[in-house]
């Protein structure tokens, strides 16, 4: 039974049609919180919504693109209007994007990703944040290990980039908004069973990739299998809630050990 620990809070969660923000908007209602599930698939959002529904809790679809600036103040507004407050903000939203060597990826391609790792990280704390001040709360970035603890992914550049600097972002932010009692962590997960490699375009891989063999079974804590996204959730609720009220400025991996032998 959920120990509704989060109840009275109101949680943003971009990226929620899916994987890993579909798992941490359902967790962190369980637990209490009212959820904005953001995503710009209308279909996905409002199944995650149904579902938070469905089980007694309170959620809203909020249609949003997380590199579009106004979508995204727009969507914080309606959040707060709805529900009158923001507590907790998870920065989910993010694509693969494309993975090819440097001199093959292309500039748009390139700036693709960018737009929607990093602006959209970037518009999700500046839309949210003047909310956060009003009565503290916690951001929880989903990072990556790669560009943190692993850089062996053919032709990621791109994405290792936003990785990296997200975890940059959650360290100088942690700082700055220390002040007003606003924690800010990134969670950095390795494999994970979700469906973001399917929207992957691989170019050029043996061209990029490190003949290097690997030990059978890459994840050793789970006989070589992927996490599942309910893993991610768990740690994102820890994060949230507060529990890890002395925790901030701080990338967590949940990899089972991959990025160890990577």
């Amino acid at each position: 039974m959920a120990l509704r620990e989060l109840q009275s809070t109101v949680a943003l969660v971009t990226g929620a049609g899916s994987g890993i923000g579909k798992a941490a908007a359902l967790k962190l209602a369980a637990n209490g919180a009212s959820v904005g599930v953001l995503g710009h698939t209308r279909s996905e959002i409002d199944a995650t919504v149904a579902e938070i529904r469905d089980a007694g809790g309170a959620a809203i679809s909020l249609d949003a693109d997380v590199a579009d600036a106004a979508a995204m103040r727009q969507a914080v507004e309606r959040l707060v209007k709805s529900f009158g407050r923001l507590d907790i903000v998870v920065a989910n939203a993010g694509i693969n994007g494309v993975w090819a060597p440097i001199d093959d990826l292309t500039p748009e391609e390139w700036d693709r990703t960018i737009k929607v790792n990093l602006r959209g990280t970037y518009l999700t704390f500046h839309a949210s944040v003047p909310e956060l001040k009003k009565h503290g709360g916690s951001v929880v970035v989903i990072s990556s290990i790669n560009g943190n603890r692993t850089f062996t992914t053919p032709g990621a550049t791109a994405y290792s980039a936003t990785k990296a600097a997200q975890v940059a972002m959650v360290q100088q932010l942690a700082l700055e908004l220390g002040r007003h009692r606003i924690r800010v962590n990134a969670v950095c997960p390795g494999a994970i069973d979700t469906s973001i490699n399917d929207n992957t375009l691989v170019r050029g891989r043996q061209e990029t990739a490190v003949p290097v063999e690997f030990p059978q079974g890459d994840i050793p804590i789970n006989d070589g299998k992927a996490g599942r996204s309910e893993d991610v959730a768990e740690l994102i609720l820890f994060l949230a809630s507060p529990r890890s009220r002395h925790v901030t400025g701080t990338p967590v991996y949940v990899d089972g050990g991959q990025g160890l032998l990577r």
